[in-house]
């Protein structure tokens, strides 16, 4: 029996599904997999589910990681990746890129080493590519990121107390946007719903499907809403708590859920101010003066 296994793998954390013989795998376990870039060391990040019918276009898991495996992995990290890290940043130097090197991710097999940098615009490197070929003898590949990239590589936890979205299950950096911030009700402060990378945090997209769901089931402000109880106007909203405040027509406001509501009516005119009418536009009418003759 085929199984399917959810595995988290490189430095940027990509979680993808791999075809095993086995099925058992607990997460956490290090394992190693074949990706389209090459042989890779990750671990497992979810149950093994089985294979009900032929996938295709699956990585596949080669085995569980053994003694020596984790011994290779570790050399890369600690020793290949940190020296390889200060000779690409000594080779920027002195050929003055505009760049700034933010990563080193040296493949379990070594066929490749894949260097992540943050840089302005388009930049040439071809001759800094073929500086790093000759030193190392293997495939080199840059890789240009951006900050939501680079807090992916570099941070670790958010204001929440739990690792970063986007290193645990978010799989492709989606654009977040204020109106998501608005429709969940939280503050507007940039810097409390920002996360490492200064942009809004991910989460906010996460949720904002749920939101924008419950929020569906409400009434919008300035209904009228008829319960068993009262009759009113809504004022305010509680999305997660199903809620709403009517302003009743003695001044006071009542919460009731949504499901006591019996009727909408829908908006209430409001009654116009009385306001002076603006005069027509143009220059004001002249006065007319008495003939002196």
């Amino acid at each position: 029996m085929k199984y399917t296994v959810p595995v988290r793998f490189g430095l940027m954390a990509t979680t993808e599904n791999f075809i095993s013989d086995t099925g058992d795998l607990r997460v956490g376990d290090d394992v190693i997999v074949r990706t389209a870039r090459g042989v890779e060391a990750g671990q497992v990040a979810g149950p093994p589910q089985a294979l009900a019918h032929e996938a295709k276009g699956l990585g596949e898991l080669l085995r569980a990681a053994t003694a020596t495996d984790q011994a290779i992995s570790l050399h890369n990290r600690e020793t290949k990746e940190p020296e390889e890290f200060q000779a690409a940043q000594a080779c920027i130097r002195e050929r003055k890129l505009p760049m700034r090197l933010v990563g080193v991710e040296h493949l379990f097999s070594g066929d490749k080493v894949v260097f992540y940098f943050l840089a302005d615009g388009r930049v040439d490197f071809r001759e800094l590519v073929k500086d790093l070929a000759r030193r190392y003898r293997t495939r080199i590949e840059m890789r240009q990121i951006g900050v939501r990239d680079e807090a992916r590589l570099l941070a670790d936890y958010e204001h929440c107390g739990r690792e970063l979205c986007c290193r645990t299950f978010i799989r492709t950096l989606e654009p977040v946007t204020m109106r998501m911030a608005k429709t969940q009700k939280t503050t507007l402060d940039p810097s409390k719903i920002s996360g490492h990378c200064g942009r809004l945090m991910c989460c906010l997209r996460f949720e904002d499907a749920v939101y924008s769901r419950l929020q569906q089931d409400l009434p919008p402000k300035g209904t009228v809403c008829v319960t068993e109880r009262f009759t009113g106007e809504v004022a305010g909203q509680d999305i997660l708590r199903q809620t709403v405040t009517l302003a009743l027509g003695d001044g006071t406001n009542e919460t009731v859920h949504v499901s006591e509501i019996v009727e909408r009516r829908g908006r209430r005119q409001k009654e116009k101010e009385n306001r002076p009418k603006d005069r027509p536009a143009g220059p004001p009418p002249r006065s007319s003066a008495p003939d002196g003759n």
